[in-house]
């Protein structure tokens, strides 16, 4: 079978200058053809006839759920309430914020039977899984309820047993105010430390001439853990938006889009 020789344009030609009847010229925008066309998208997006999409609106039950939310974090009592409905955990242990600055945050998990083991220590589990609380409440309180909350990575570290109330101090890592002013999906990390509260007044303690060293020790706060959180924050709106219900946290949740 002959080969069908190629050929090739003289000097100085294009191919386009060259091309056959049946072949269509390529056009090329040059730069005034673009900087036009990126003016009339300005002006389209100035006088707003872009096409938008339509807001994302809660419903009824979305708009009552957020309310609850915000109403849980208002006060202890109300904290309280909804705990005892939809955290029976939290509810049973007692735990509660406290602020202590404007930055760090305490949560305070209270010596009772509940959260004791059979050494009459604090139980271990109670600890790790009151962080997860401590954590989740500070941000809640935070945001005020207008985010849907994951705990994604938890570390808990042992520094010795706790004979007495347990507080957490909750620190953030980032700037919480900056990224909920983004509007945006975001993690977060704070930094928990878990001391047991003093058992006896300092005043009390300096009485006890008896059992000076243990009132000494029942005087001062010890440290005796250490926690790592990361959360991950979603916008009420923006997990409707993206799976059609506030509370579907992922695609395996009953709340989501079918």
């Amino acid at each position: 079978m002959p080969e069908t020789p190629t050929i090739l344009p003289p000097d100085g030609a294009t191919p386009e200058a060259n091309a056959g009847p049946g072949l269509s010229k390529m056009p090329r925008p040059d730069a005034e053809d673009l900087a036009a066309e990126a003016e009339r998208e300005e002006i389209a997006v100035q006088t707003g006839t872009v096409a938008v999409a339509p807001p994302v609106r809660l419903s009824f039950w979305e708009r009552i759920e957020a309310f609850i939310a915000k109403l849980s974090s208002r006060n202890h009592f109300w904290h309280r309430v909804c705990s005892f409905i939809w955290l029976p955990y939290a509810f049973k242990s007692g735990i509660r914020m406290k602020k202590v600055d404007d930055r760090t945050f305490a949560a305070e998990l209270p010596f009772r039977r509940f959260n004791r083991n059979w050494y009459n220590a604090m139980a271990g589990a109670s600890l790790l899984a009151n962080s997860e609380i401590a954590g989740g409440m500070y941000i809640f309180a935070r945001t005020g309820g207008g985010y849907t909350i994951v705990c994604k990575e938890l570390g808990y570290r042992f520094l010795r047993p706790c004979f007495g109330p347990a507080l957490y101090k909750v620190t953030p890592r980032e700037d919480l105010d900056a990224l909920i002013a983004a509007g945006k999906e975001f993690n977060l990390t704070v930094d928990l430390e878990i001391v047991q509260q003093a058992l006896l007044p300092e005043a009390v303690a300096k009485r006890r001439s008896k059992d000076a060293l243990l009132a000494k020790l029942a005087a001062k706060e010890r440290r005796v853990g250490r926690c790592v959180a990361t959360f991950h924050l979603t916008p009420a709106l923006h997990q409707k938006a993206k799976r059609g219900n506030a509370r579907a946290v992922g695609p395996g949740s009953q709340f989501s889009k079918k």
